[in-house]
Formats: structure tokens, sequence, C-alpha cells
């Protein structure tokens, strides 16, 4: 090719033809996605259970600092056991679709058959996190930061 012009067309067209080729296999592809998952305890199978593991990761990344930093005088009484609830509540659901990525990754390279006993027995420990940081947001003195600032603080000799 000699010219300039005939160099960018086929360039234009090799480009069109992959952009092409990629929205083509995009739209097969997409359109078989589950939504949801056939089974409740696979917390990680799903365009929903993906799109809520990235919106807990930002809510976590920005809501816990803020819940930490904000005074203990604007935070006491019915704000800060709600807001430890709802931390509590994001925090289980974070591990628990993030330790489902994890069993379907890992688990089935020990053994097929221990992957719905392993999902059972991250269930089991969700509930038990999320009932313990729940049980410590409302009835602990100070919440879950109260908790957190007494590993820190020791504890007030009288």
């Amino acid at each position: 090719y000699s010219n300039k012009t005939s160099c960018l067309e086929i360039l234009t067209l090799t480009m069109l033809r992959s952009a092409t080729t990629r929205l083509t296999y995009r739209a097969t592809t997409t359109g078989t996605r589950r939504l949801f998952s056939s089974n409740p305890l696979e917390a990680d199978s799903g365009a929903l259970a993906t799109h809520a593991h990235h919106a807990m990761n930002l809510a976590l990344a920005v809501l816990a600092p803020v819940y930490f930093m904000v005074p203990e005088s604007y935070s006491d009484g019915f704000f800060s056991k709600s807001f430890g609830v709802l931390l509590s509540a994001n925090i289980t659901a974070h591990s628990w679709i993030g330790l489902n990525y994890v069993a379907t990754d890992y688990v089935p390279k020990v053994s097929k058959a221990l992957l719905p006993p392993a999902r059972y027995a991250i269930a089991g420990m969700s509930f038990v996190t999320f009932f313990g940081l729940s049980r410590i947001a409302i009835s602990s003195p100070g919440g879950i930061k109260g908790c957190i600032k007494g590993l820190w603080n020791p504890p007030k000799k009288e």
C-alpha cells in the first residue's frame, strides 16, 4: 500500500470489524447470564450478587471511616445503634458473598463434593457474625465503635 489513505482505510476497517465482533460477542453472552441464583446459598452466582458485592465494597470503604470519625456526642443513642446494625449487616453480607467467591474458586480443587457443605458453613458463620455484631451494636456501651476503641484503651481501674 503506497498511499496514506489506503492504509488508513484498512486500519479503520480492521478496528470496525474487531469492534463489531466484540459487540456481537457481548450481545450473545450477556443474554445468557443469570440475574439470580437458583440456590440461595450460592451467594456469588448471578449478576445481582456481583453488583451487590461491588456496592458493598464502596459502602464499607466510605461509611465505616465516617462512622468511626463522628464524635461520640453526635453518635450516641438511636443513630449509633441503628448505624451499627446497618454496618454489621453490610460487613456480614460482604463477607458472605466474598467467602462464597473463595469457596467457588478453591474448594473444588480439593473436592467438588465439599462445595455444598462449605456453603452451609459460610452461611452459618455469616449468621453468627451478623447476630454477634448486631448484639454489640445494640447492647454494648458505645456500640461497635466503643468495642473497637476498647481494644486499644486499657480498662479504667477504680
